[in-house]
């Protein structure tokens, strides 16, 4: 009879530790997912490199949590990025930046470098220029552009004793584009180019300018540009022959090449742009669009090739 009384009391207790066991159990599995959750690292920089360079370095950032980094920035300037895993992105440093710390965002946080990354561009390229560095437009050409302009960029550097006699020879251009994995020559000219004077300061402050002169050196087949003559202004030029229409198939890019000479007090830079069509005249970002611009050439006792691709896009 004992034992028949006591039954229920050992059911009603079992029952009180099981369900005890059943809401400690729910209770472990609530928290081990909150943990999963909410642990997870949060988006930090532990270490850049290089820590300073010109405008264009590669610069790898190395942290955590960085795979859903959406955006990332040199003070207020944006950058081009690349992420390679959840520990380490490579940044280009942008146009125009100045020392400051890297900040990379996601949709959720944001976290910068525990110090500034430092811009040291190169002493030789006066202060007004604009592009102090080569770089590839990560924004490709719109829809519908179906033609392409090589041009180049010549200027003195009043820096420079003597920059009065200063020239840039320009012996032959040369504009190729790649499409469907084969390369086709759009424009092939031989000391043949046109252009003209644009303002310097501020950098292309305005699309008005006027005739540039260019002389002329038979033995060479070059055209010569006397910047040092016209220290004051931008000697920008392109190819004499007419734009010519871009390949049929996938686009994969373009190749500028000129072989050029440089004396002391000048510079040289080259660059291209894709416009709608081979006849559509110039409108600033609507009937052309910039691919980009090389490095800066510097003087040399010799020829040299000058060269600026976007074939691959950016260099990370």
């Amino acid at each position: 009879m004992l034992v028949l009384w006591l039954l229920p009391e050992c059911f009603r207790a079992y029952w009180r530790v099981h369900l005890a066991c059943k809401l400690a159990l729910a209770a472990i599995l609530l928290g081990v997912g909150s943990r999963a959750t909410g642990s997870a690292d949060p988006v930090e920089i532990l270490r850049i490199s290089p820590t300073s360079g010109p405008e264009g370095t590669r610069v790898e950032v190395d942290g955590r949590s960085l795979q859903n980094v959406d955006a990332v920035f040199f003070g207020d300037s944006k950058a081009d990025f690349k992420l390679f895993s959840a520990e380490k992105l490579v940044a280009l440093v942008p146009h125009r930046a100045v020392s400051s710390a890297i900040t990379v965002v996601t949709s959720s946080a944001r976290a910068s470098s525990p110090f500034a990354f430092v811009v040291r561009n190169d002493p030789r390229i006066p202060e007004e220029v604009s592009y102090k560095a080569g770089y590839v437009n990560s924004v490709s050409a719109p829809m519908g552009f179906s033609s392409a302009m090589l041009w180049g960029i010549a200027i003195a550097d009043t820096r420079v004793a003597g920059y009065e006699s200063a020239t840039v020879e320009v012996a032959a251009m040369q504009l190729s584009c790649r499409a469907d994995g084969k390369d086709v020559v759009l424009n092939d000219d031989a000391g043949n180019i046109r252009g003209g004077f644009f303002r310097r300061n501020p950098w292309f402050g305005t699309n008005e300018n006027e005739p540039m002169p260019v002389a002329s050196d038979e033995q060479n087949q070059a055209a010569v540009l006397r910047v040092g003559q016209r220290a004051d202004r931008v000697w920008h030029f392109w190819s004499g022959s007419p734009r010519a229409a871009s390949p049929s198939g996938k686009p994969a890019g373009c190749t500028v090449k000129a072989r050029v000479k440089i004396s002391p007090g000048a510079l040289l830079q080259m660059g291209m742009d894709y416009w709608r069509n081979t006849t559509v005249g110039y409108g600033s970002g609507g009937n052309n669009h910039e691919a980009g611009v090389s490095n800066w050439y510097f003087p040399s006792e010799r020829w040299q090739e000058a060269v600026f691709t976007d074939i691959g896009g950016p260099r990370f």
